[in-house]
């Protein structure tokens, strides 16, 4: 073999490599993940939800432990109606449901009144103005919580966020969850959905980045913990929420979720990250403009502002997904061609060639089953190497901002967040 083909093939070799090991690991963990982990419909088959179904049918059943959910919501009437709507459909015999109305200035609380009417389990707390030192969402939630006698005496409370649609069952599960694993702190990681081009393509591609950072299990171990959390679906019990301080002791966070995960973990508290498998969904955003500007503040907190920690994150997502498959895709034909042109046998085309479809077939099979675990249709994996292109120019246009000191801006607020 020539040395040009020799060293061509050698190259794309360890490249292929390089790709098989990695997508064999990601698969390694998503299997782990699947055993160890329950989901929240899992929740559904417990006893304790089971116990609490069988109660809603009798005439006089006892009470369950009190619920209060909490909403944080600004400008949100496209969203708002859906999610009232599933929240008035939940089966918990005792929930009660607190909209936290923050400075919305279209018709939010018109559209919750028409939709909630005269439900005693629901009310409106409104919030005109946010105190320095406090993120909107936050001191949002703050408002609810305080300004709400139910929230005063719940048992558990949740925090939700205005664009997700539950389940029927969600909060009946996620309680039965965490009494059955002495949980603190549950979150759980929404259904996401795909009805967007950058939803399917780009969307999936960013979650999957995440968790790669803040591994699901590795969120629910009792020990060596790493905090995380999603503010789609937070569960505090009472004592829990008081132990770290409430959402006063994260008032200027832009993630408070990770930054309450933390304090979980600082105060030894038992907590728990699982997938909704769907009982849970959520649309994150509108526009490709939405999307971006909301994945880089994202990236950017998850950071904690690095610039050298958000540009590796670049690289590596388009070494992963770009470069690699392609060199993957080079040394299956390389290998075909040399085999084909030189003759049958040369041992170095032949493993080239297995190699490279090796690593696309454990590539493709792993983010196959990624994607149906989170609810993307499957057929959006072959655009999973433009997907990571995007995310990387996302990385680094949050390094770029951060080192040009563009501030954020978020739900009506600004936000300077300083280079690390």
């Amino acid at each position: 073999m020539p040395i040009a083909l020799l060293l061509l093939c050698i190259t794309l070799l360890m490249g292929s490599v390089g790709l098989l090991v990695y997508w064999s690991v990601v698969g390694w963990h998503i299997a782990r993940t699947v055993r160890n982990l329950p989901t929240l419909r899992d929740g559904l088959n417990l006893p304790e939800a089971l116990a609490l179904a069988s109660s809603s049918a009798q005439p006089s059943p006892p009470l369950p432990p009190l619920v209060c959910m909490v909403i944080p919501a600004h400008n949100e009437r496209d969203v708002i109606v859906d999610l009232a709507q599933s929240l008035a459909a939940q089966d918990y015999p005792n929930l009660r449901v607190v909209f936290a109305l923050d400075r919305c200035t279209d018709d939010t609380e018109a559209l919750l009144h028409q939709t909630i009417g005269q439900d005693a389990r629901f009310e409106i707390v409104l919030n005109d103005h946010c105190p320095e030192g406090w993120a909107g969402k936050v001191n949002a939630i703050h408002r609810g919580v305080t300004g709400s006698n139910a929230a005063a005496t719940a048992e558990y409370l949740i925090f939700a966020d205005a664009d997700t649609r539950l389940d029927p069952g969600c909060v009946r599960a996620a309680v039965a969850l965490a009494r059955s694993r002495s949980l603190g702190f549950l979150s759980i990681m929404s259904t996401l959905t795909t009805q967007q081009w950058f939803e399917r393509v780009v969307q999936p591609v960013a979650g999957i980045e995440l968790m790669r950072q803040y591994p699901l299990e590795r969120a629910s171990a009792s020990t060596n913990r790493r905090a995380f959390a999603n503010g789609q679906f937070m569960l505090f019990s009472r004592s829990a929420y008081n132990a770290v301080g409430g959402h006063p002791a994260v008032r200027d966070e832009i993630l408070e979720d990770i930054a309450l995960s933390r304090l979980c973990q600082k105060h030894a508290i038992t907590a728990n990250v699982l997938l909704s498998a769907g009982m849970l969904r959520c649309r994150m955003y509108a526009s490709w403009s939405e999307f971006t500007r909301g994945w880089k503040r994202i990236y950017t907190e998850s950071a904690n502002c690095k610039v050298s920690r958000l540009r590796t994150q670049a690289f590596r997502v388009r070494l992963l997904g770009c470069l690699l498959p392609l060199m993957a895709i080079g040394a299956l034909m390389a290998g075909l061609s040399i085999h084909l042109s030189i003759g049958p046998g040369d041992p170095l085309a032949i493993a080239t060639a297995i190699t490279g479809g090796l690593a696309l077939a454990s590539m493709l099979t792993v983010l196959a089953w990624s994607y149906r675990l989170g609810g993307t249709p499957i057929r959006a994996v072959w655009a999973y190497p433009v997907g990571a292109w995007l995310v990387g120019k996302i990385l680094r246009s949050a390094a770029s901002d951060l080192v040009r000191g563009v501030p954020t801006r978020w739900a009506g607020r600004t936000y300077a967040r300083p280079a690390r």
